[in-house]
């Protein structure tokens, strides 16, 4: 097992945004109070886990469950994109300064380097010695790969 701690906005966990300052107006909230802080905490928890050697042993990640779309909607929103997003790793047996992949002028399709989410979740499971190859019993008595067929992304581990 490996020690987790999982982040969520106030919604998710049943408070009011509002407690925290968090009006939900939609893209321009997310980018002016919801990005602004993880801009401030994400450098302070990297810098922190550095200063106290923890950082090559601590695997970071900040990343959706999907990507949005490039365009905003009639509601001031963005619809799910599965065809592009993105993921944030530090640390714990990632390269360091490394962009990964690049896509579009509009961000909707990746240009280089795709990447599956099963290729990011076999590369966690790499990571934390686990072999992304493995499966694990379905309700039916199945084998159900952990990895959903993805490959750890090699270039971008140290």
């Amino acid at each position: 097992g490996a020690l987790q701690v999982k982040v969520f906005p106030a919604a998710q966990l049943g408070q009011e945004r509002e407690a925290f300052g968090l009006l939900n107006t939609g893209v321009l909230d997310l980018s002016i109070t919801s990005l602004g802080i993880l801009d401030q905490a994400y450098p302070a928890l990297i810098a922190d886990l550095d200063e106290r050697g923890l950082l090559d042993s601590t695997l970071v990640v900040v990343m959706g469950e999907m990507g949005r779309s490039p365009r905003i909607n009639a509601k001031a929103g963005r619809e799910h994109w599965p065809q592009c997003g993105f993921s944030l790793l530090t640390g714990g047996g990632i390269k360091p300064g490394m962009i990964y992949g690049s896509t579009d002028k509009i961000a909707a399709y990746p240009t280089s380097h795709p990447v599956s989410p099963g290729d990011v979740v076999a590369t966690i499971y790499h990571l934390l010695g686990i072999d992304p190859e493995m499966t694990v019993p379905d309700r039916t008595g199945r084998p159900l790969p952990i990895a959903h067929g993805g490959q750890p992304i090699h270039d971008i581990i140290a």
